[in-house]
């Protein structure tokens, strides 16, 4: 049949080759965040909310307001910082004075020294305030910006990162603790997946991690037939004893966000098997009324529908157990639209309009 959408660069191709064919191993996970790529946001000191200032999935700059807290404790170091920056004031003012007076050997050396004594025990006093209100959370420069009459013992947590906010459970009145997040931030351009694998199954996939990257496949209930692409970058050195199981990290990228936390996931993990057998990629391969087949090159551009018989599918190639040879040459992505032209052909015009 004359393939004009190929000379017109709408269907690509790709010959027959010999590849190695993968060994699949089945595993079952959940999609979680990248931990390197989020922050968790939780107060250093209960207290309760009082103002929330983002929303769920909100853009955030690293440094912007997220929630304010009442908290005692904060009242009270904020009191503390700002009685010890009074103090230091007064120190430093009485230490610049004497000095003046003893370079007119006016004041006495004694009185010198002790201004000086006091001027820096208040900017010891001062540096311990600003650091209990930083273990707080409270950073230099809210505590700088305080004045007086600003003690209302209120704490503002702040995005650790930029990013989106990926989970909140800040409700204003409500008490926070130390022990729970109240909002995540980061981004989902890459999830893991975390899988079981059993024991059966460790030694092959960790030999052959350690000696390559391991690809895998992650699919989901909400996107059927659909799989999204990943690597295997961790098994964890240690078994959980109640399942007999290994944990099995796979980094998945997931620029559009398609894959959200705690959603489910088959995934199939590809190893290397050490027999070669003639493939072709996924792309390549069409189905008619429970029947496969491939558009194989004639000459020029024409190309024609051969029947084939599939074996085992990985990494995006699918193994030909019969109707192709090496070297031929097939349609590969955009094969569906000869496929539609030959429909059409069946059907006739006036039925395809």
């Amino acid at each position: 049949m004359p393939a004009h959408l190929i000379a017109e660069g709408l269907v690509t191709t790709a010959r027959v080759e010999r590849r190695a064919v993968d060994v699949t191993v089945p595993l079952t996970g959940e999609v979680r965040f990248d931990e390197r790529r989020v922050g968790h946001v939780s107060p250093l000191v209960e207290g309760v909310v009082s103002a929330v200032h983002v929303k769920l999935g909100d853009r955030v700059r690293r440094g912007q307001p997220l929630v304010t807290l009442d908290c005692a404790a904060v009242g009270e170091a904020q009191a503390e910082y700002l009685a010890a920056r009074g103090l230091l004031e007064l120190a430093r003012r009485n230490f610049e004075r004497v000095s003046s007076l003893r370079e007119e050997a006016i004041a006495a050396e004694k009185e010198f020294l002790l201004a000086k004594q006091e001027h820096e025990a208040a900017e010891i006093r001062a540096a311990g305030a600003l650091a209990g209100l930083a273990r707080y959370g409270v950073s230099a420069a809210d505590a700088r910006a305080l004045a007086e009459g600003d003690v209302r013992g209120r704490l503002t947590l702040r995005a650790p990162q930029d990013g989106a906010v990926l989970a909140m459970h800040a409700v204003p009145g409500e008490l926070a603790g130390t022990d729970a997040p109240l909002l995540t931030i980061g981004d989902r351009a890459t999830v893991w997946v975390w899988a079981d694998l059993y024991e059966g199954d460790l030694a092959a996939v960790s030999r052959a991690q350690a000696n390559s990257e391991l690809a895998a496949a992650v699919a989901v209930g909400a996107y059927p037939g659909e799989e999204f692409p990943g690597v295997v970058d961790l098994v964890s050195p240690s078994m959980e004893e109640s399942s007999r199981t290994v944990k099995v990290r796979v980094a998945v990228p997931n620029p559009d966000g398609r894959l959200l936390a705690g959603m489910f996931a088959d995934v199939t993990i590809f190893l290397p098997g050490a027999a070669t057998a003639p493939a072709v990629p996924s792309a390549a391969v069409l189905s008619d009324e429970g029947r496969e087949f491939v558009f194989v090159h004639h000459h020029d551009d024409y190309y024609v529908r051969r029947p084939v018989v599939t074996g085992r599918a990985a990494a995006g190639w699918v193994e030909v157990l019969s109707g192709l040879s090496p070297a031929q040459t097939v349609a590969t992505e955009g094969a569906f639209l000869l496929k539609s032209d030959v429909l059409r052909a069946k059907m006739g015009a006036g039925c395809a309009d």
